[in-house]
């Protein structure tokens, strides 16, 4: 059953990372994961608290979102990736095609994504504790978290089921310290 499930992800992942290819993503996809591409994003976000919110309040929303990432990170880097120990596509010599490698495979190991887990985190965070006032424009948050796990296989460092995983551990820590905090703060929009 095991195997199965893992050629179908590697079978996924050729699809996602040959037969995608364009220009186009070439160009975009490795952008959207660089993390410096999302700075004036987060800059626009921490001054939006900043003018919305109360002192109180903007102290404990970044106090619970720094921390929310920090375990993110934390657990998909420090103890998922290192007792699952699995190989990143780019660093699999067995595989045929070869994946296309469109950034730097990187050292470590792919499940969980990382970038999957932090992203989908904070879209949780996000989603839960401005969710009231954002009404429409909070999927966007979802949506965004979405295809920088996606790039993350079509650049070649991730399998579907480590963005896949990444994603959902992401959301349940994202989401557990967004109750906390919205219950902290007792934001209501």
């Amino acid at each position: 059953m095991m195997e199965t499930i893992l050629q179908w992800d590697t079978a996924l992942f050729q699809m996602i990372n040959h037969g995608w290819s364009s220009d186009l993503l070439d160009w975009i996809l490795p952008m959207t994961r660089n993390k410096f591409a999302w700075v004036p994003l987060y800059i626009l976000i921490l001054s939006w608290m900043i003018f919305n919110l109360s002192v109180k309040q903007w102290a404990y929303t970044f106090l619970f979102i720094a921390l929310s990432i920090f375990a993110s990170d934390t657990i998909s880097s420090e103890l998922i990736k290192k007792q699952v120990k699995r190989p990143r596509p780019c660093a699999e010599v067995t595989m045929n095609p070869a994946a296309i490698q469109r950034v730097h495979c990187g050292g470590g190991y792919s499940f969980t994504s990382s970038h999957a887990t932090n992203h989908f985190c904070i879209a949780a965070f996000l989603v839960i504790v401005f969710g009231g006032y954002m009404k429409r424009w909070k999927y966007m948050w979802w949506i965004w978290a979405a295809i920088i796990s996606i790039a993350q296989v079509y650049v070649g460092v991730h399998y579907p089921l480590d963005v896949l995983f990444g994603g959902i551990l992401g959301a349940i820590i994202g989401a557990s310290a967004g109750i906390l905090c919205k219950h902290r703060i007792n934001l209501t929009f």
